[in-house]
C-alpha cells in the first residue's frame, strides 16, 4: 500500500516539474514580435466603377440602308430656268405650291418655276384646274393626294381621317360616319402613303441639340390579353416583332422617326440612319436612350471615323486602324432596375463622351440626364394610336396596320396638334367670340417650335399639299 503512493507522489512531482519548464522555456509575446514583425494585411482592391476608354472596332458596322445608298445614288435633276414674265393681266391665283405632274415637261416636279395659271373649275367641280404653258397639259390641283379622282366629299374623307388620327378605331369611325369599315381602311392606307412622304419631305436639315430615344411594345391579335399567361405574355415581349420605335426632340417637341419593328441591331440601325437623314450635315446631338445596348453600335455605325492608333513599340507593324466615335458624339443611358415590374433603381451611364461634357450640354436648357419626354410622347401614342392602346379591341393583323396608323399619327402630331408647353403669350389680348374670355395664347405646333412653318396646318391643308419628287427650295 506504502509502495502505491510513493509512486503516485513521484508522477505528480514530475507533473509539476514538466509545467514549470514548460513554462519557462515557452517564447515570450515581446520578443517574438521583436524578432519577426508580422506582415501587414493589404486590403482587397476595390474594382473601379469608371468606363474604361473605348479602343474602338477594327470593321466598321454595317448598315444596310447606307449601303444601298451608296450603291444606287439618286441625285435630283438641274431646276430649268423660270418662264419668262408675259405682258397678260396678273394672274390672283397662287400656283407656287403646284407643279406640273407630265412626264415629258422638262418643268415636272419643279414649283414658282412661273409655268402654271389656273384653267377655273371644269364642269363646275369642286376642284380648280391648271395648266402648264410649257408642255399644253392640263391637270387638277388634287393630282398626287388623296382626293384625286374621289367622288365623295373631301371634308368626309378629312374628318373621318381626323378621328383616326384622334385614337378612334376603323370600325368606330365607320359606323360614326355610316361609311363602309373598308373604305375607312383604303383611305387609312392612302393616306398612309402620303403622309409618309410628305414627313420625309419636310423633316430635313434639322438643327438639334439633344434627342432622346425609346420603344414601346405594341400588342398584336395573336397577344390579346387573356390568351396566354402573364409569365409567358413578358418572355414574349422582348422577341415580339412589333415594337414601336420613336426619335423626339425635348426642346421642340417634334417626333423626328417613329417606325416599327423587331427589337434588333439592324432595326436600331435603320433607325438611327432616319434620325441621320432628318438632321442638317454636321449635326451631331446628344443622345440619350434607355440601357438597350444596340444603340451603341448603331450610333457608332453611322457617327464615326478611322483612326490610326500610336504604335507602342520602335519596330513592328502598325497596329490596324480603329473605326471610333467621332469626338461630337455625346450618347448617355438611363439604366432602370425592376423588381416585381416596379422600378427600385435608376443608373446614368455614359458611353461616349464624358460626363462633364453631357452636363455641359443639359444645363443650357436646364435639365439632367432622363428620357421622360419620350416616355410622356409613349403616353400620346397610346391614347391616339388605336392599334397601341393597352385593353383595347382594335389590334392590328400584323406591322402594316401599325405603322400606317403610326404614319397618320406623325404627321398629325408635328403639323396639326397644338402642344401646351410650348405656347407662346401674344403681346395684346385678342377677343373672342361671344362673352368668352380674351385670347391670351398663341398656340404652337412642334413644327412651329423646330422652324419648320409659320402657322398650325389643318388636316386637309397636310393632305392637300402635293409633295414634289425632288428636294427643292420649300416655300412656307
Amino acid at each position: 500500500m506504502g509502495s502505491h503512493l510513493f509512486y503516485y507522489q513521484l508522477a505528480l512531482l514530475a507533473l509539476v516539474w514538466l509545467f514549470i519548464m514548460v513554462r519557462l522555456t515557452w517564447p515570450k509575446r515581446s520578443a517574438a514580435t521583436t524578432a519577426a514583425p508580422a506582415t501587414p494585411i493589404k486590403p482587397t482592391p476595390k474594382r473601379s466603377n469608371e468606363p474604361k476608354p473605348f479602343a474602338g472596332l477594327t470593321t466598321k458596322p454595317p448598315c444596310t440602308l447606307c449601303e444601298r445608298e451608296a450603291a444606287h445614288p439618286q441625285p435630283p435633276p438641274g431646276p430649268p430656268e423660270p418662264m419668262p414674265p408675259t405682258h397678260r393681266r396678273p394672274r390672283t391665283v397662287d400656283t407656287s405650291q403646284h407643279f406640273c405632274p407630265h412626264t415629258g415637261c422638262r418643268y415636272r416636279g419643279w414649283r414658282g418655276r412661273g409655268n402654271l395659271r389656273a384653267n377655273g373649275h371644269p364642269s363646275g367641280g369642286r376642284w380648280r384646274q391648271f395648266q402648264c404653258t410649257s408642255c399644253e397639259g392640263y391637270f387638277l390641283e388634287t393630282h398626287g393626294t388623296i382626293f384625286h379622282g374621289k367622288q365623295v366629299a373631301g371634308e368626309l374623307i378629312v374628318h373621318v381621317l381626323a378621328c383616326l388620327a384622334e385614337g378612334l378605331g376603323i370600325r368606330a369611325t365607320a359606323r360614326v360616319f355610316e361609311v363602309d369599315a373598308n373604305t375607312v381602311l383604303h383611305w387609312l392606307v392612302e393616306a398612309a402613303e402620303q403622309l409618309r412622304v410628305f414627313s420625309a419631305y419636310l423633316l430635313c436639315d434639322l438643327h438639334v441639340e439633344q434627342l432622346q430615344l425609346d420603344e414601346l411594345y405594341a400588342v398584336l391579335r395573336d397577344l390579346k390579353a387573356g390568351a396566354i399567361s402573364e409569365d409567358e405574355a413578358m418572355e414574349r415581349l422582348e422577341r415580339s416583332p412589333s415594337w414601336v420605335w420613336t426619335a423626339m426632340d425635348p426642346q421642340s417637341k417634334l417626333l423626328l422617326v417613329i417606325d416599327v419593328g423587331m427589337r434588333t441591331l439592324e432595326m436600331a440601325q435603320r433607325v438611327v440612319h432616319q434620325v441621320v437623314q432628318r438632321m442638317a450635315p454636321g449635326c451631331v446631338p446628344l443622345f440619350l436612350t434607355d440601357g438597350f445596348r444596340e444603340y451603341m453600335t448603331a450610333l457608332l455605325a453611322h457617327f464615326g471615323h478611322w483612326m490610326q492608333p500610336e504604335r507602342r513599340r520602335d519596330k513592328g507593324p502598325l497596329p490596324k486602324p480603329r473605326w471610333v466615335p467621332v469626338p461630337e458624339l455625346l450618347y448617355a443611358q438611363v439604366v432602370k432596375s425592376y423588381r416585381r415590374r416596379r422600378i427600385v433603381g435608376v443608373n446614368y451611364r455614359v458611353i461616349y463622351g464624358t460626363m462633364e461634357r453631357v452636363q455641359q450640354v443639359l444645363s443650357a436648357c436646364g435639365r439632367k440626364i432622363n428620357t421622360v419626354f419620350v416616355e410622356r410622347l409613349n403616353l400620346d401614342i397610346r391614347q391616339r394610336v388605336a392599334a397601341v392602346g393597352r385593353r383595347v379591341n382594335t389590334l392590328c393583323q400584323g406591322e402594316d396596320g401599325i405603322r400606317q396608323q403610326l404614319t397618320v399619327y406623325h404627321a398629325y402630331y408635328n403639323f396639326c396638334l397644338p402642344h401646351s408647353s410650348l405656347r407662346q403669350p401674344l403681346p395684346v389680348s385678342e377677343p373672342t367670340n361671344g362673352r368668352g374670355s380674351a385670347k391670351v395664347w398663341r398656340p404652337c405646333t412642334p413644327a412651329m417650335a423646330a422652324g419648320l412653318t409659320d402657322h398650325v396646318w389643318s388636316l386637309k391643308e397636310v393632305l392637300l399639299y402635293r409633295v414634289p419628287p425632288w428636294p427643292q427650295p420649300q416655300v412656307r
